[in-house]
């Protein structure tokens, strides 16, 4: 018989987070040795997350914070809506997201490198991977520089975490406009801030898209360079955020906006689970 007792097994499960089968299971086959249950379980759980690799992630939730000069933002994607909102995970995106906010992290790789306690972030996942039964993937991590900073955290369904996440760095005084810009950029999905930081190469194969377009479309050849600036325009206003009109008075673009609040927006970044 194992020497250990019913609140050995709840110790266990309370540490990892395991099943209580799983975990009398692992004491079993550690004779009531409680260190050597936890590396059966997190062995049997590295094997799991091995043949969970194929599998993909849809569901998540995103998550950011502001440290001093910097906000940082991460997507943490997991297999189900219900591990999505389940405290286990939301606790493991918010030490994700405190070790990569600590460095300042810039990409993927420097979150998964960064340390959460005696534990690279790498492997944290990978071993609350294991414990969650799913595929969990830290998917997209930004930081922004700024002098002051509006986040918005949206939720799509009253059930689960925010899937819709934006950071935008800005200067000025005006938090209130400040945060409706930010809820614009999460409805209105700007690629860039302004029409200058479209790639020109973007640029080019748009007017050149365009340009055909409008020959197929029986267009004067004399009328063709102000047409093809015209709908370059409203390509503009579709991906570049200044260009854009205010989605809460189409009236008025954002930079508009931006002008008559005193605001320079410096930065942005936009995550949507999945997308």
């Amino acid at each position: 018989m194992a020497n250990f007792t019913a609140a050995d097994v709840k110790a266990l499960r309370d540490r990892l987070g395991t099943g209580m089968l799983d975990s009398k299971n692992a004491l079993v086959e550690a004779d009531g040795d409680m260190e050597k249950a936890v590396e059966i379980l997190r062995l049997k759980g590295a094997k799991n997350n091995a043949k969970r690799s194929d599998r993909s992630t849809s569901e998540g939730l995103v998550a950011a914070v502001e440290n001093g000069s910097t906000a940082t933002m991460i997507e943490l994607d997991c297999e189900t809506d219900f591990v999505a909102k389940s405290e286990k995970f939301v606790n493991l995106a918010q030490a994700v997201l405190d070790a990569a906010a600590a460095v300042r992290a810039g990409s993927v790789e420097e979150a998964l490198a960064a340390q959460a306690g005696s534990r690279t972030v790498a492997q944290l996942i990978e071993e609350d991977s294991a414990v969650l039964g799913e595929k969990v993937e830290l998917r997209r991590v930004v930081s922004v520089d700024a002098e002051k900073f509006s986040i918005y955290l949206h939720k799509t369904s009253k059930d689960l975490p925010p899937q819709v996440g934006v950071v935008l760095g800005y200067s000025g005084t005006d938090a209130d406009t400040a945060r409706s810009v930010a809820q614009h950029i999460a409805f209105a999905d700007p690629q860039y801030l302004s029409r200058e930081d479209v790639p020109a190469e973007q640029v080019e194969r748009e007017r050149e898209i365009v340009m055909e377009i409008s020959r197929n479309e029986g267009k004067p050849d004399a009328a063709l360079p102000k047409i093809v600036e015209g709908r370059l325009g409203g390509f503009f206003k579709q991906i570049a955020l200044l260009e854009q009109d205010y989605a809460k008075d189409n009236k008025l673009t954002i930079m508009q906006v931006l002008a008559d609040a005193g605001l320079t927006v410096t930065g942005f970044a936009r995550f949507k689970v999945g997308a």
